[in-house]
């Protein structure tokens, strides 16, 4: 078989969006994705909510998915699938779909860790753009809104933590900080425009002193929180009145934060190729500072497509490509895990 034709099809629902994905070797054919409305209601994903619209969308994004790609089901070679980590109830649609499609159609199967898959979303070929991955050995600081991490990436199945979040994550804390000031769900991407028009200099929030390599962010919200209602105290309108300068402010901590981090990663391991992945990935502030930071310390940055961003199956289907060359096939007997340990495995 020409590796460059293993068709691959991933499916991804690990929180609330319902995903899949076809590609052929590395060249991504379709990437569907089906949110969820149902949660903006009550400020953030209610997994039961979520596993039920997950049931609802499963089926018609998997066939527009193969659609849009122009082959049918039975011309793939594998399915690939997100095991982890995630919510339960949304995994497990995702993962008991793909079982049922493995044994209809005699596929094998492969399992994919989410977290290891947003770092190899930049090794994705998408038509008619230009094909730049990284080269190994990269750092990746992988930022969402469940995890922040700094991973030491030597090889598409070697992958070292260096650092990563003692609490709470960078993307949770800028919904956070949202949701204090009263904004709609999501959050985050609110954040990231309303700073754009504001003084990151306003407020003056404190930087963790956290050890080695790692992250900490429950201080920083709870800085933030204190500032909004004591401003409140004085000023009932003080969060509306000073939305700009206050998100601004924010994410100029956090991203400082996070370049800080990376730098110090640079340093350590005298690596100079530079990724981000993640949901946070696709904020203009964090973009903005690491290609700063790249023109200071002669680092080759990758940063990646928007659509890679936020949870995708793309990003499932090409660490399946890669397993599949491997011959990396799941037992049809697995199970979704909630809280899937990062391993040296991508």
């Amino acid at each position: 078989m020409d590796e460059r034709n293993v068709k691959i099809l991933a499916i991804e629902s690990s929180c609330d969006d319902t995903c899949a994905a076809v590609l052929s070797g590395n060249l991504l054919l379709s990437n569907v994705v089906a949110g969820q409305q149902v949660h903006h209601d009550f400020g953030g994903v209610v997994p039961e909510l979520a596993s039920r619209a997950h049931q609802q969308n499963i089926v018609p994004v998997v066939d527009i998915a193969l659609k849009k790609a122009g082959i049918k089901k039975e011309e793939i070679d594998a399915i690939a699938l997100t095991r982890g980590p995630g919510l339960m109830g949304s995994l497990l649609v995702g993962v008991s779909f793909a079982k049922a499609l493995s044994i209809g159609l005699n596929k094998p199967l492969i399992e994919v860790n989410h977290m290891q898959a947003h770092i190899l979303s930049h090794f994705i070929r998408t038509p008619g753009e230009e094909f730049n991955p990284p080269s190994f050995p990269f750092l990746c600081l992988t930022v969402s809104g469940g995890h922040t991490q700094i991973v030491l990436v030597r090889d598409y199945f070697d992958m070292e933590i260096l650092g990563q979040t003692l609490d709470d994550a960078a993307g949770e804390a800028f919904d956070k900080a949202a949701k204090i000031m009263t904004l709609p769900y999501p959050g985050g991407p609110l954040v990231d425009k309303f700073a754009a028009l504001g003084n990151p200099k306003a407020f003056n929030f404190p930087t963790p002193h956290i050890p080695e390599l790692n992250f900490s962010f429950s201080g920083l919200k709870t800085s933030f929180l204190y500032l909004v209602r004591d401003g409140k105290l004085a000023n009932p309108n003080f969060a509306e009145e000073h939305k700009n300068d206050l998100c601004a402010s924010f994410q100029y901590r956090v991203v400082s934060i996070l370049i800080d981090k990376i730098t110090k990663a640079a340093q350590q391991t005298g690596v100079k190729e530079i990724a981000i992945a993640g949901g946070v990935a696709a904020n203009s502030g964090l973009r903005k500072a690491v290609a700063e930071a790249a023109d200071k310390y002669s680092w080759k940055v990758y940063i990646p497509k928007m659509q890679y961003c936020t949870d995708n199956a793309a990003m499932i289907g090409i660490v399946g490509y890669y397993k599949f060359l491997k011959k990396e096939f799941a037992d049809i007997d697995l199970v979704p895990k909630a809280r899937l340990e990062f391993s040296k495995k991508a």
